[in-house]
């Protein structure tokens, strides 16, 4: 089955008066249907990141949602690592004197997102929001890499989570 991504550009929430803030979303979907979140969703939670919200200009994100094999082959290929993973991140770098407002592509793995779900006790909807703030998050340049950088960028997931009304995903009871 084909199915062919669908873009759309939409005002960001707080800046739907200013003409020059606005996020265009590409969305592919080449997991199939079942338990993957619509185009509206993923907009939602985009506009509630709110460095997407301090951009000047537009901004563009790629979001391809793939199976196992796919995620799997993704992984191996960019990072070397022989398994199928739940959200790669890869930023836009553009040339020298280039003035472009895409942000870069995420790839999710569908199938290992609703597995971590279950294994950890989340509702599966609310584990794609957060797989999809942290790539984008990595895509405006936070990492985990160290301790400090972790502490960081999992308390910014919490409070963009937490004005979706989502549990904090490291609360180890929040199960």
């Amino acid at each position: 089955m084909k199915v062919e991504p669908r873009r759309r550009r939409l005002e960001k929430g707080a800046a739907r008066d200013r003409d020059d803030s606005r996020v265009c979303l590409w969305l592919r979907n080449e997991a199939g249907r079942k338990g993957v979140p619509v185009l509206r969703t993923f907009e939602r939670w985009l506009a509630a990141i709110p460095e997407l919200e301090q951009r000047p200009g537009w901004t563009e994100l790629n979001i391809l949602i793939v199976g196992r094999a796919a995620g799997r082959r993704y992984n191996r290929q960019f990072r070397g690592r022989d398994y199928a993973t739940n959200v790669l991140s890869f930023p836009y770098e553009p040339a020298p004197g280039e003035h472009s407002g895409l942000l870069g592509d995420l790839v999710i793995c569908a199938p290992v997102v609703a597995r971590e779900a279950r294994e950890q006790g989340k509702d599966a909807r609310d584990h794609f929001a957060h797989m999809t703030i942290h790539g984008v998050l990595h895509l405006l340049g936070y990492d985990h890499e160290d301790e400090r950088d972790a502490e960081r960028m999992e308390a910014l997931e919490t409070h963009i989570l937490a004005g979706l009304g989502i549990v904090d995903p490291y609360r180890h009871d929040a199960t």
